[in-house]
């Protein structure tokens, strides 16, 4: 697995790095040898956040902590990592036998664009491929990076939906309608 660093507003040590790397050797045997890992730390009034997010065969695994120690927040994301996994499990399995997972996302990267002038300041805007999914397998996709939204193309259905995760832990679905 490629581990690569992003350090902002503060600087990395070799044996937090040596740290992370023998941390994210436990997944070693759950990916590819193509997955890249992304470590972004961040330091911000004296609270130390900690990013990770491991791509491997088009799925996307992400989580994030914020420690006063950049240690406990790395110990912290891996214990989030490992359970997502590990909840997950069953699902990924029967994906992988079904061999559905290469289609759950376009082989187009996300691309961003510089914002429009209007009424309203849009800071950022993606273009999100879009493939058709079960609500079943939206939500999968969802909890894996750690989002509280995902669009997709409802395979159902062939429209455009949103699953989001409601306050009381269930989920929601939001579908277009004609008035």
């Amino acid at each position: 697995m490629k581990i690569t660093y992003t350090a902002r507003k503060v600087n990395l040590r070799d044996n937090f790095k040596e740290r992370c790397e023998k941390k994210l050797a436990k997944f070693k045997k759950l990916f590819s040898d193509s997955a890249v890992a992304n470590v972004v730390v961040t330091l911000e009034k004296n609270r130390q956040t900690v990013e990770v997010t491991i791509r491997d065969n088009n799925m996307v695994y992400r989580a994030e902590s914020t420690q006063s120690e950049m240690n406990d927040a790395l110990d912290r994301v891996v214990d989030i990592l490992m359970r997502q996994i590990r909840k997950n499990k069953t699902k990924l399995e029967k994906r992988i036998k079904s061999g559905s997972v290469s289609d759950l996302f376009a082989d187009e990267p996300i691309a961003e664009e510089e914002p429009e002038e209007t009424v309203y300041e849009v800071v950022r805007r993606k273009h999100v491929p879009v493939k058709p999914l079960t609500v079943d397998e939206a939500i999968l996709q969802m909890n894996m990076i750690n989002h509280d939204f995902f669009m997709f193309t409802n395979a159902e259905t062939g429209i455009v939906s949103v699953v989001y995760k409601r306050q009381d832990g269930k989920y929601g679905l939001l579908e277009p309608s004609e008035q």
